[in-house]
């Protein structure tokens, strides 16, 4: 799956999955322009440090990428909080949060951009929902609606934009072995290198995602090679079901 002279746009790319689609779509060999709070350590083609909860930021990002790269081409809109617990334990602050990174940032950056995208002939915009978005689990009510949201509008700009060779779909995965599932599980006071050995053993294929196998599925929907999909929800769950 190449990606030669292809530039992208990736958000959250500072965390254990978005490290991990930066360099999928690097090695592929498209150029990449990154987004987050801190990107010192990323490499990347452009850097665009930024509040995902400014809307002025998420406006603007598309055609910064788009001037620093000479071009856009592809969208990846990774970046994503989980706030836990059940609804009568939700503050005001956690509805917030969850709605402004998990559905208003790529609101914005999909309207933004799909400008850009079509303005040079169509691209690609892969959004990153959740199982928990398309089946909902227990004790996640903000994180659920907030991916579900996002699915749907995954659905919606896929039907919508294809008449002019934008393809939108989105990856689903289930639990992912990052460093903010384990720092969940840390504030929780749960040891997470046992916890990880116990999703482990819940999952049919044996293990819980790694980074670089939701990358992998992001690279395909990036490329041609999926140049038939659009309004796609791919789930990538290792064989578990949302419990």
């Amino acid at each position: 799956m190449t990606l030669s002279g292809k530039k992208a746009l990736v958000t959250g790319a500072a965390g254990g999955i978005g490290q991990a689609i930066v360099k999928a779509l690097t090695d592929a060999g498209a150029a990449i322009a990154a987004t987050d709070f801190q990107l010192e350590d990323i490499p990347c083609n452009a850097a665009i440090p930024g509040d995902l909860t400014d809307p002025a930021h998420c406006d603007a990002l598309p055609a910064k990428a788009s001037e620093a790269l000479g071009g856009l081409d592809i969208v990846i809109n990774n970046a994503g909080i989980i706030r836990r617990g059940v609804i009568t334990d939700s503050t005001d602050d956690d509805y917030i949060q969850s709605m402004a990174v998990n559905v208003e940032a790529p609101f914005r950056i999909c309207r933004a951009a799909i400008p850009i995208l079509a303005a040079s002939g169509g691209g690609a915009i892969v959004n990153v929902s959740s199982c928990w978005g398309v089946r909902p689990g227990p004790n996640h009510p903000l994180y659920c609606m907030s991916k579900a949201a996002l699915a749907s509008m995954t659905q919606c700009l896929g039907h919508d934009h294809a008449h002019q060779g934008i393809r939108v779909n989105a990856v689903c995965p289930n639990e992912v072995d990052t460093p903010m599932l384990r720092s969940g599980f840390g504030a929780r006071g749960i040891d997470p290198e046992t916890a990880i050995d116990n999703l482990n053993q819940s999952v049919p294929l044996g293990h819980i995602a790694q980074p670089e196998e939701i990358a992998d599925v992001v690279l395909f929907l990036a490329s041609d090679q999926s140049r038939y999909m659009c309004g796609a929800l791919l789930e990538v769950n290792g064989g578990k079901p949302v419990i």
